[in-house]
């Protein structure tokens, strides 16, 4: 690996740390529990943070939850908004992933098809 090469895969860590700190439009939630593990939400969430990173979304905050008792249901994602709204999106595969990022995080819809809850405060 060369200078340049490590320097790109320097930037790409940074930008991928920053999506954990701060306040932003979207904060993301997976449930990294037993069973969403399990069932994938580790390439679930590495799949979305580098969708994020490759579209260049900096308004993005990505956090991780324990077990949220929906073992049927995971992978789960909640994108949660800063006017309160939160959405909750179940058995994500990773071309869900991606579509969650280009259609919410990215255009601000909500996903219908895979949507399977909308809390508004």
């Amino acid at each position: 690996m060369n200078l340049d090469e490590l320097k790109k895969l320097k930037e790409k860590a940074q930008r991928q740390v920053s999506l954990r700190e701060g306040h932003k439009k979207y904060r993301v939630v997976f449930s990294m529990g037993t069973s969403g593990i399990a069932a994938g939400a580790r390439d679930i969430m590495t799949t979305m943070l580098d969708e994020i990173d490759k579209r260049g979304l900096d308004d993005v905050e990505v956090a991780i939850t324990g077990e949220i008792g929906l073992v049927d249901a995971e992978p789960i994602i909640r994108v949660e908004e800063a006017s309160g709204e939160q959405v909750t999106y179940a058995k994500v595969n990773a071309a869900d992933a991606r579509k969650i990022v280009t259609e919410h995080l990215e255009k601000g819809k909500i996903v219908e098809g895979l949507a399977v809850g909308k809390v508004k405060e």
